[in-house]
This record gives C-alpha cells, sequence and structure tokens, in this order.
C-alpha cells in the first residue's frame, strides 16, 4: 500500500480558481445509529445526517473524508455516554464542526426514525406508525440555534373536486323530485379524489419541546390520520372523517401554524415556526404543496390583524441570528 507523503500539498487549503465563497459545503445522506433520548427513555434510532460548512473565498475545498471522524467524535466523545434530543446531538456536531474545520459557521440536519404507537379509532387495534424525527443546529464560535421538528403523513381530501360531485348531485336529487337537497347532501359524504400528505412541522426555540405535541399538530390540520392497521369499520371511520373535513394543501399549513401556536402560548416572538404540507396527486401527474415560515411574532402579528410582512423570515435567516 502507498503512503501519502506528510509532503502532499492540501489541495482543499489551496486558492480556488473561482475566488467566490460558498453558503454551504459538505456531507449528506451519512447513516448512523445514534442514541437518543425520547420521552424519558434513551431509545437507538436509524438516523440520516447532513452536515455543512461555509466556505471561504480563499478555500478551494473542506476536507469531506474528515466529516465521518468527526461524527464519530461528536457523537461518542462529545456525547459521552449521555443520550440527548435529536435537536441537542445536532448542536453538539455542528460546534464540534466549527472547531475542527475552521469554519466561521457549520450546520448540522438530524432525521432519525421514530416508531409511535397509535391506537385505530373504532377497533381500538394497537398499531405502530413511522415518523420522521427531525433536529437541525447552526453554530458559530459565539453561538448557536438550534430547531427541533417531525414529519407525519395523514390523508386530505380535495375540496374543490367534492364541490363539483356536490352540484352535480344537487341538480339529480331536484330532477328526481326530492325536496330538502341540501339537508341530505350535509347528511352524506360525498366524493371527492383523495391525497395523501406528508406535513411538517418545525419550531425553533430554546424550549424543550414535546415531539407528540407536534405529530398531533402536523396529524390535526389535515383531513384524517391514516394508520397502518384499519379493520373494515375503522376504515369508515377514517373515509368518512376526511370526506367530512375537506382541505386545500394550504389549509393544512395554515392549521399546522396556528395550532402550534395553540398548543405552545408560551413561544416567544423571537422564536421561530416553519410548516410545509405536500399532498401526492391521485388525478394528476404532479403533487402540490404550501409552506410558511416566520418568527413567531411575525406570524402572530399577521393573525391579529396586521399588515403581512413583505418577506417571511426564512428557517436559514433565522439560523443565522
Amino acid at each position: 500500500m502507498t503512503e501519502i507523503s506528510s509532503a502532499t500539498p492540501d489541495l482543499q487549503a489551496a486558492s480556488p480558481a473561482v475566488r467566490l465563497s460558498l453558503t454551504r459545503a459538505g456531507v449528506t445522506g451519512v447513516q448512523k445509529a445514534v442514541r437518543v433520548r425520547h420521552e424519558g427513555h434513551q431509545t437507538v434510532m436509524a438516523a440520516q445526517i447532513e452536515c455543512t460548512v461555509d466556505l471561504s473565498h480563499t478555500q478551494k475545498g473542506v476536507h469531506m473524508s474528515r466529516f465521518a471522524e468527526l461524527f464519530e467524535e461528536a457523537i461518542e466523545a462529545v456525547v459521552g455516554t449521555e443520550a440527548l434530543h435529536v435537536e441537542a446531538l445536532a448542536e453538539h456536531i455542528a460546534r464540534h464542526i466549527v472547531g475542527r474545520q475552521s469554519a466561521l459557521r457549520a450546520e448540522a440536519r438530524i432525521t432519525a426514525q421514530w416508531p409511535v404507537r397509535r391506537t385505530t379509532p373504532v377497533s381500538k387495534l394497537s398499531t405502530q406508525e413511522m415518523v420522521s424525527l427531525v433536529g437541525i443546529a447552526a453554530a458559530t464560535a459565539d453561538g448557536v440555534r438550534r430547531v427541533v421538528g417531525v414529519e407525519a403523513t395523514g390523508i386530505n381530501a380535495c375540496p374543490c373536486a367534492q364541490g363539483l360531485v356536490r352540484g352535480r348531485a344537487a341538480e339529480r336529487l331536484a330532477e328526481a323530485g326530492y325536496e330538502d337537497v341540501e339537508r341530505i347532501l350535509d347528511l352524506v359524504p360525498l366524493a371527492t379524489h383523495n391525497q395523501r400528505g406528508r406535513g411538517s412541522l418545525y419550531v425553533g426555540t430554546e424550549r424543550q419541546l414535546d415531539a407528540n405535541d407536534l405529530v398531533a399538530v402536523v396529524q390535526g390540520s389535515m383531513s384524517a390520520p391514516i394508520y397502518e392497521l384499519l379493520k373494515r369499520p375503522d376504515e369508515l371511520f377514517v373515509v368518512e372523517h376526511a370526506h367530512l373535513q375537506p382541505r386545500f394543501v394550504e389549509d393544512s399549513v395554515r392549521l399546522s401554524i396556528k395550532g402550534a401556536l395553540d398548543a405552545m402560548p408560551d413561544l416567544t416572538d423571537g422564536d421561530f415556526l416553519f410548516a410545509r404540507q405536500i399532498n401526492f396527486e391521485t388525478i394528476h401527474a404532479h403533487d402540490v404543496l404550501a409552506e410558511r415560515e416566520g418568527t413567531v411574532g411575525e406570524i402572530r402579528a399577521e393573525l391579529g390583524g396586521a399588515p403581512a410582512v413583505g418577506r417571511h423570515t426564512s428557517l436559514a435567516d433565522w439560523l443565522s441570528g
């Protein structure tokens, strides 16, 4: 095996041909088993890690091969024997990377798969669902900001198509001689096309949050939750519930943001919220999405009737302080 001479030039430290700084450079898709504290217990979770640093216009590249070693050091040596919440683990990694990569700023994102035990709505059977638990941290030599979030799945029933079905059904009932057509239509769940939805809710705060509360907000923002296990009475409940509560992708984002504020009234105006909903279409080849982000102060002011700000504070803005 040929050894690399210590005299070999450090190409990453060389000056680039195009002297332009980069916002982010690093590694993504790193798979690790991490020990995380959740619900008062230590749990080993499969996690995906992404970590980046800023890159000066004077530096050709970052030392990509060092990231794996740094992850191990941060997870094992820095964290030691203590299991942390996922956002705290992201903070430890980001702080460690700043020092070892000599970067002005580092950002770490950990996405862990978390099993949630749930009970079906009618048959009361126990079932397990997988949600994503997300921790994000941005660190500099002066401090750190971190975000905790969840990503969960539900179902949305399209209000637009349901309105068209309602109109046609009203015409047919009237032609058949039925009276009180509107009352009939109010009693019967009306057909529409369904969309399985993926909702995300991130909260930037120094408070310790319960991820179960965030999952409840996300799932409550959609027409109905979904379950891996469904008996026929459960299936009827989910379908009826969804069609009696049709929602656009935009509705889910607005309800998620409002639900977060209602569930966490002690968030400060300087804290941060981000909600994203993507609905996987069934009658189109494309999918649809909506997002809202901003400081809690911006969102509270707008909900209180103040004019909307020209530009919402983004997650990148908030993490940058």
